[in-house]
């Protein structure tokens, strides 16, 4: 079945007013570009606009939901220079893209703590918490990416002044604790408890045989909020099991080259090549797959809405779950022979060859059985 549902322009044009919001309206009113954000080739060099409000130049980047669940912007700090304090009643995690710099956080009763980042560094804003991030270099600009949730705020309330200039401290969140940014080696399960990460690039990781080919996953849930994130890599010559989930997971590329699968279901699948710095977001509910045709693992980063992980009574992911048994993951069985065909011929331009073939015969050891 194809539910990619395009109807005519006649239908399509009565929505159209629809598809403004107070969120939308705002990004106009502040002098901001709002770009498609589905599909990135790089996020280094996107287009950047002054953003008086915030003291450096930025750009919105929207996925197909965006306007209802989460967001991303890209933020230049000039060189030797600074943004100017700031504090929101909504969340932001955070990568540094690029430069170093500092950022300093404190609540309204002067408890203040302050950290160091450079490139590869993921953090999370606290809930309103006064911030204000600091470029380490006079000569060279830093930029990083934020994902925020925003939008549904923004509808709901319509009013920047309360969402940028409310006094009140949300003490459970951030209440000035001089180790909150210290980097933390707590796990429980797939998840890291912390508030801070150095350098994602090169963080170990715990094994995740459930995602295929041999990979390894970690979790995030930064500055207790309520969005959360996750890293996963691949080894040279493999690729994820597909899968699908709702919408607003910016999937950020950290190492490593290669090629992502987009579709909605009954369409045939578009290809997106990336390397460090492209972010793909996958719409709702569309199938998706991510391939290493480069000489090194792939690393990256989902910045993402809780709402995304649709999850069984058990409390998983369906995204983790096969198909066979009602989940939204395609084993690599059941997978069409386009998915090989492509990896092995892009491989092959490569001068490589697949190493697929060990996690077919592993999958089979838990595979269900068609239904």
């Amino acid at each position: 079945m194809n539910t990619h549902a395009r109807v005519s322009d006649q239908l399509a044009e009565k929505f159209k007013t629809e598809k403004e919001t107070p969120y939308t309206r705002f990004l106009k009113d502040e002098g901001l570009e709002l770009i498609n954000g589905n599909y990135v080739p790089s996020l280094h060099e996107v287009e950047l606009k002054p953003w008086a409000r915030r003291g450096g130049n930025a750009v919105f980047m929207n996925h197909d939901a965006s306007r209802t669940t989460n967001d991303c912007y890209v933020m230049e700090i000039p060189a030797g220079g600074k943004l100017e304090p700031h504090r929101q009643l909504f969340e932001e995690t955070v990568l540094i893209l690029s430069g170093r710099g500092s950022t300093v956080v404190w609540d309204d009763k002067g408890n203040r703590t302050s950290f160091e980042w450079g490139p590869g560094a993921i953090f999370g804003i606290p809930l309103n918490a006064n911030h204000q991030h600091f470029n380490g270099s006079g000569t060279e600009p830093a930029r990083y990416i934020g994902v925020t949730n925003m939008p549904p705020l923004m509808n709901v309330f319509e009013d920047p002044n309360f969402l940028f200039h409310t006094a009140y401290d949300f003490e459970g969140r951030f209440s000035g604790e001089p180790d909150y940014f210290a980097e933390s080696k707590q796990m429980q399960g797939l998840l890291l408890e912390t508030n801070y990460v150095a350098d994602a690039v090169n963080l170990p990781l715990v094994e995740a045989k459930e995602r295929g080919a041999g990979g390894g996953h970690i979790r995030f849930q930064l500055a207790k909020c309520s969005m959360n994130s996750h890293i996963s890599q691949f080894p040279v010559g493999t690729y994820k099991k597909c899968h699908r989930h709702g919408p607003g997971a910016h999937v950020i590329i950290l190492s490593g080259e290669g090629y992502s699968l987009m579709w909605p279901e009954g369409a045939e699948p578009k290809r997106y090549d990336w390397k460090p710095g492209s972010m793909i977001v996958p719409p709702n509910m569309w199938y998706h797959q991510h391939f290493n045709t480069g000489t090194t693992p792939a690393r990256y980063l989902a910045f993402k809405y809780e709402g995304v992980a649709i999850r069984n009574e058990q409390g998983v992911p369906k995204a983790w779950i096969s198909q066979r048994i009602g989940g939204d993951q395609i084993d690599y069985a059941d997978e069409s022979d386009l998915v090989r065909t492509m990896f092995a011929d892009s491989l092959a331009e490569n001068g490589l060859e697949s190493k697929m073939e060990p996690a077919y015969e592993a999958e089979k050891a838990d595979l269900p059985p068609k239904g």
